[in-house]
């Protein structure tokens, strides 16, 4: 059957629909917040304080749900792993330590296939937390704390999918995981430990990262010559030289545009103080290489001297920002 995508009525109802799933979703992630409370913040306290990792569990739909919650705390600070209950059945319990807590996903809290895994977590007293709508199931009967769900219809009207029961799983997941970094002040920096490929590794590169130090830098006092300095910038390849006053403070900058503003009379014999640009704009090493690429692209220059304590201790050129991915 061929379906004229242009009829009207056919987008109309196809956008009603679309809107009527989305709203019944987010009125349902509305009631969710409403309805959080004790059992909650006794379900982070149970994961904060486990020594072992978080086991996340589920069959069927729940169980791709679960998979994204452990991956989701083991990117933002909290060990876990995602274990498939039918295989943990068939010597996958080996993989649940005494230190470990349980967290088990089933809408109905009746999932059979969670039954080794609910006997296994109470024969060796390991924690478990319960993620299901139904209050007096078995799984919520079973666990420490039982997370229930608000009562709320399924997007999906006719034949009742999974929809609504899973955006809840995921939406509560994310809340404990958000919850379990703030308690435990992870940061941005823990965060690029765990994620150094991908855009957000690149978005969490800092300036110390990716700045030239050290024998790289291109440094010359305020009394030498441009002859001296020009050999210097030459050697660096950095298009630059910072120049440094007695005390160690960087006093200017010297780049090429300088140099082309001072061509009449004998630039060789100029000393470095009276060509240098005064007070160059600089940032520090604990910026983010972002940041310090708009000041570049702010200011219309291609390199930034990192300084500490007004001291040199770095140049960051933008095409190394650019190698890194950071634009």
């Amino acid at each position: 059957m061929t379906i004229d995508v242009c009829d009207p009525d056919a987008q109309a109802a196809d956008i009603a629909s679309a809107r009527r799933v989305l709203t019944t979703e987010a009125e349902a992630l509305v009631a969710l917040a409403a309805s959080l409370g004790a059992e909650f913040a006794h379900a982070i306290e149970i994961l904060a304080k486990a020594p072992g990792r978080v086991v996340v569990t589920g069959m069927g739909k729940s169980g791709h749900i679960a998979r994204k919650i452990a991956a989701t705390l083991a990117s933002t600070g909290r060990p876990a792993l995602f274990v498939h209950p039918a295989e943990a059945s068939h010597g996958d319990l080996g993989m649940i330590t005494a230190a470990d807590v349980v967290v088990a996903l089933s809408n109905s809290g009746e999932t059979p296939e969670l039954g080794d895994i609910v006997a296994y977590s109470r024969r060796f007293a390991i924690p478990l937390v319960a993620m299901t709508s139904v209050a007096s199931s078995t799984l919520a009967a079973s666990a420490d704390v039982a997370l229930i769900l608000p009562p709320v219809a399924e997007a999906c009207p006719v034949v009742q999918a999974p929809t609504t029961s899973t955006t809840l799983m995921l939406a509560l997941g994310d809340a404990l995981a958000v919850a379990l970094l703030e308690r435990n002040h992870f940061s941005a920096d823990d965060f690029k430990v765990f994620h150094p490929g991908g855009q957000l590794g690149r978005q969490l590169l800092r300036v110390a990262d990716l700045m030239h130090a050290g024998d790289q830098l291109p440094l010359v006092g305020a009394e030498a010559t441009m002859a001296e300095a020009i050999l210097v910038m030459t050697a660096k390849s950095l298009g630059c030289a910072g120049v440094v006053a007695a005390d160690g403070a960087l006093a200017g900058i010297i780049t090429d545009g300088d140099l082309r503003r001072h061509m009449q009379g004998d630039l060789m014999a100029m000393p470095a103080a009276d060509v240098m640009t005064r007070n160059p704009k600089t940032v520090r090493p604990g910026l983010l290489a972002a940041e310090a690429v708009n000041i570049m692209n702010a200011k219309a220059i291609t390199s930034l001297f990192v300084v500490e304590d007004r001291a040199p201790v770095g140049v960051l050129h933008v095409h190394d920002c650019l190698r890194a991915g950071v634009v």
